[in-house]
């Protein structure tokens, strides 16, 4: 038996690598159930389904390496970065999935709710709290819905050279705002956003894709403390929110 290795584990979910396979178990079975169809749906490379048997979920490895990881310096070309923008096009461009997203005020309270408690708790200065959601409120207008990956993190895109060989963790997929994906992928790698909207191939609103790097930032803070993460570290949220000012 290959030796086992856990990706990822919270009180949420776990992933585990056992040689070519991921085992994905969720605690809510929603989110599978949107990942399998997600993938289903996607007209570009997801992981092949193995099996299925809740609470697991068996997935094969995708060839290639992660387009990069937050908090450190992506080593993957411009031409790579570009490609993964004209793949997220095609997502964009397909028909939509038949569940909504988070509604524009959804968001919006999220926002003052996770601001609040950044606040109450002290986790950040107050000034920094202020000037970045001052910004984020740029991103929270109205859109016209795309089929959006929904968590679009940068390790979440694989490349075999220049090539996209898939995208993984479909779990929040679902019809969104197109400069949401956009932003998640650059989040922290703001030195790749040309190449990424190149390889996108349509103008895009710079400004709402940095607003939207100010609201995910924000809002994500909290859960990652609470499962063990650190926003603090060097290149990760914390300096994210700090860069935008």
């Amino acid at each position: 038996m290959d030796e086992v290795a856990v990706v990822v584990a919270h009180n949420e979910r776990a992933t585990l690598r056992v040689g070519d396979v991921f085992l994905k178990i969720d605690a809510d079975q929603r989110r599978t159930d949107v990942e399998v169809e997600a993938m289903a749906m996607s007209p570009i490379p997801t992981p092949d389904v193995l099996w299925r048997k809740p609470p697991v979920l068996a997935l094969a490895a995708l060839p290639g390496t992660a387009l990069g990881r937050l908090g450190e310096p992506s080593t993957a070309s411009s031409t790579a970065w570009a490609a993964a923008g004209a793949a997220i096009r095609r997502l964009h461009d397909a028909p939509l999935p038949p569940w909504p997203g988070r509604s524009l005020d959804e968001m919006a309270l999220r926002l003052d709710g996770e601001c609040e408690w950044l606040v109450t708790n002290g986790v950040l200065p107050t000034d920094l709290i202020t000037r970045n959601r001052r910004l984020a409120e740029a991103a929270l207008r109205p859109w016209t819905p795309v089929f959006t990956h929904g968590d679009l993190q940068v390790d979440h895109v694989f490349v075999d050279g220049d090539q996209i060989t898939g995208v993984i963790d479909w779990s929040e997929a679902a019809q969104g705002d197109a400069l949401y994906d956009l932003a998640i992928m650059t989040l922290g790698h703001g030195e790749q956003l040309g190449h990424v909207v190149a390889g996108y191939g349509i103008e895009v609103d710079l400004d709402v894709i940095r607003a939207w790097w100010s609201w995910r930032s924000l809002v994500v803070i909290r859960w990652l403390v609470e499962h063990g993460f650190d926003p603090f570290s060097p290149g990760c949220e914390v300096d994210v929110l700090r860069s935008q000012l």
